[in-house]
């Protein structure tokens, strides 16, 4: 049984923690102050834990947290417990600023992304982009009238099979769009995602491929 850690305490964080739990996982959730998941733990019997703990601890490791905080949570999750795992990653790069017109602001330009600035960082880490671009009521089998497709990507093979596993069992169809340079075109399908919500407060859909 692989042991996950959840870095991060928000509604991405929680969702998955409780997903990979009810899937049958052994998951510890991470928190800068673990005492406030005090009442989480306590309906979900999910310990929580630092994130040095959870990242030292984990086989695989999930970063939920804000974009910006990103890279100062797996500095502090340290980088010699994220080295030769997989880590999937769910960030987006949301500037702190207002949509304009639904469109969510980003910090990073279109010839790079957050990802890529994680694998650069962390090189040792070996990083998936997921869960990126759907809202985490959606995150775990999602009931839809068809499987959803989640785009994925990063530069090590394996790691990218065992988060394919993974989103099958979670109720997903995966699409590999390659190495991390393919996050400068997921990470904005969360700015698409999100414009039906701010426009029209309708947060319940996902991406689908249809292939042919």
């Amino acid at each position: 049984m692989e042991k996950i850690g959840v870095i991060g305490s928000g509604a991405v964080g929680q969702t998955l923690a409780k997903g990979f739990k009810q899937h049958g996982y052994d998951v510890r959730i991470a928190s800068r102050t673990p005492a406030k998941l005090k009442d989480f733990s306590a309906e979900s019997g999910i310990p929580a834990v630092t994130f040095a703990e959870a990242a030292a601890w984990g086989d695989v490791i999930v970063l939920a947290v804000h974009g910006a905080a990103a890279q100062e949570a797996a500095r502090t999750a340290g980088a010699q417990n994220l080295s030769g795992k997989v880590v999937i990653d769910t960030t987006n790069p949301i500037k702190e600023a207002p949509p304009v017109d639904g469109v969510l602001q980003y910090f990073t330009g279109p010839n790079t992304s957050l990802l890529e600035e994680l694998q650069r960082a962390f090189s040792q880490a070996r990083f998936v982009k997921a869960f990126s671009s759907v809202g985490n009521t959606r995150m775990v089998n999602p009931a839809m009238s068809a499987k959803p497709t989640m785009f994925i990507c990063g530069n090590d093979a394996d790691a990218k099979k065992w988060v394919t596993a993974l989103l099958e069992t979670f109720g997903w169809e995966a699409a590999d769009m390659g190495n991390a340079v393919a996050a400068r075109a997921i990470e904005p399908l969360a700015m698409l995602w999100c414009i039906p919500g701010f426009q029209r407060n309708h947060w319940t859909h996902a991406f689908k491929v249809v292939w042919d």
